[in-house]
């Protein structure tokens, strides 16, 4: 157990299903056969998961990584006494958790960067409490790369084979365009490769997705193409990268699903993000319930390891044991698999 990698889970926004999320995940003995898990966050909201949710969970209270039992039974966490019990209001967007939220995620990646953990995961956030609490970020990759000092990072979203790695995500999609430039796509290409490889794909096969429909008809439908992502496509090709495209967006990830490629490069957000939660993401009319919310964000050229579940705080279910923890799961294993590299 003392070899496995230390994993640090900052629990998101207490008014969400972090919490939920982490206490179910740490429920499962298996999760302790990859892995030590920590939860960096509140006690208070732990404790009351364990209960709502009717787990036979014990809470233990660190002050030091090293100091967890890291047993399956016990969640170990590193309480930052940051909320007040009056505070924690599941479903509602205030800057008190949003403070509480943001104090754990920097607090986790100190952790990280000091060595005192091997890796990071990341429960969900609400954009807005954070804001308004005065932290004005986009998302967790942005305070990562801003509190790692780091300039050149990218997205990546992962559901087992089926992977995606962004050119830009949280612009508008008239500033995504823009950022279609030769060497960020260059750029993403190469952290793909490094992060395919980290995952245990000994030959990476990349595929880059066009921007333009059907990659612009060789000039009817926009430039991006000739001008930006071929010559990036044929730079990577010279450093010895199996890399092919571009591809039109409307067929390549089909082709991804078949087993073709190892990873697609998207130029901006939802390009990346609707057909990784298509096919991730399961919802059920009848029940109204998600059957599944599969599937993990990684974000490559960081100093330190970042994954995070692939949803939101679902305030709609916080707070009545209903959360689906499969993200949070997949997030943990694919953690510890990067940790050990």
């Amino acid at each position: 157990m003392s070899k496995l990698p230390i994993i640090g889970i900052s629990m998101g926004d207490p008014a969400g299903i972090g919490a939920e999320v982490i206490v179910k995940a740490l429920s499962l003995p298996e999760i302790y056969t990859c892995c030590r898990p920590l939860c960096v966050g509140s006690a208070l909201a732990i404790a009351d998961a364990i209960k709502f949710c009717n787990l036979d969970l014990a809470v233990n209270i660190v002050a030091e990584p090293k100091d967890g039992k890291f047993a399956c039974g016990t969640v170990d966490v590193m309480d930052l006494n940051n909320l007040k019990p009056e505070e924690l209001q599941y479903k509602q967007v205030t800057a008190a958790q949003g403070k509480a939220s943001y104090e754990y995620i920097a607090k986790n990646i100190e952790l990280a960067l000091e060595g005192n953990i091997d890796a990071t995961v990341t429960g969900p956030i609400n954009k807005a409490a954070i804001n308004a609490a005065g932290y004005h970020y986009a998302g967790h990759t942005e305070i990562y790369a801003t509190l790692t000092n780091t300039k050149d990072y990218c997205m990546m979203l992962a559901d087992h084979n089926f992977r995606v790695a962004h050119v830009s995500t949280h612009v508008s999609l008239r500033e995504a365009c823009d950022r279609v430039k030769k060497d960020r796509v260059y750029r993403v290409i190469e952290l793909s490769h490094d992060a395919l490889l980290k995952m245990g794909v000994e030959k990476p096969r990349i595929a880059v997705a066009g921007l333009n429909p059907h990659c612009s008809e060789g000039g009817l439908f926009g430039f991006e193409e000739d001008q930006e992502i071929i010559p990036a496509i044929n730079a990577a090709k010279e450093k010895g990268f199996d890399v092919d495209g571009p591809i039109p967006a409307d067929t390549v990830f089909s082709k991804m699903a078949g087993g073709m490629y190892d990873n697609v490069v998207v130029m901006y957000h939802d390009q990346g993000h609707i057909p990784t939660k298509l096919q991730g993401f399961q919802f059920d009319q009848k029940t109204g319930v998600w059957g599944a919310l599969a599937g993990v964000n990684i974000t490559l050229g960081l100093p330190i390891i970042r994954v995070s579940v692939d949803h939101g705080t679902a305030f709609g279910k916080a707070g009545e044991g209903r959360a689906n923890p499969q993200s949070m799961i997949d997030s943990l294993t694919v953690a510890a698999r990067f940790a050990k590299k």
